[in-house]
């Protein structure tokens, strides 16, 4: 091969090999109905949305604001040691199915920043008779790695509380439904 085409295949074999390092992710995405990111809950869309707020409050979750309210997300700061960081990102979503049940629809992240030392430079000179000096270090939280959180009891622990809460919510309703209509035979 001429040494002039040869950039050209190094170019054309980094492209393939990039492309295909990405479809990777494309071709194991599933797609299925069956998923730990749903989850069907008795109670109507606004207890299960109140009972999801709940959740993520209860657990130590500061909530974003949203314009939507269906749509709860919330994060929560661990720090495992003096150099670690780690954040939980819990996005959840209620939809009322109209058949007295909801599916709340939720997705986590999992983030890890490391304390990391970066070495930091000092430049002094004129024109071209410019010297460069090391002036120490600094530290600073890098990002290590972010990944959606696959774990499947995860979501169980999630779904479980919302479902106490709208359990909850349902009896309190029945308990003060009754009341009324007690109240009204008087």
């Amino acid at each position: 091969m001429p040494l002039s085409r040869l950039p050209v295949a190094v170019l054309s074999l980094a492209v393939l090999a990039a492309g295909c390092a990405s479809r990777t992710a494309v071709q194991n995405e599933a797609f299925s109905p069956k998923t730990q990111f749903s989850k069907k809950v008795p109670g109507s869309g606004e207890v299960v949305c109140w009972s999801v707020k709940r959740a993520f409050l209860t657990q130590g979750y500061m909530l974003d604001r949203s314009a939507d309210p269906v749509i709860v997300t919330g994060s929560k700061d661990l720090q495992p040691d003096e150099d670690t960081q780690e954040t939980l990102r819990l996005q959840a979503t209620c939809v009322d199915n109209r058949d007295g049940t909801s599916t709340v629809f939720a997705s986590a992240a999992h983030e890890v920043h490391k304390l990391q030392r970066t070495p930091q430079s000092m430049s002094a000179g004129v024109s071209i008779a410019t010297i460069t000096l090391p002036a120490g270090s600094e530290k600073s939280l890098r990002l290590q790695r972010r990944a959606t959180v696959q774990d499947p009891e995860f979501y169980e622990r999630f779904y479980s509380l919302v479902q106490g809460f709208a359990a909850e919510e349902a009896a309190s309703a029945r308990t003060s439904a009754n009341r009324g209509s007690t109240t009204r035979k008087d």
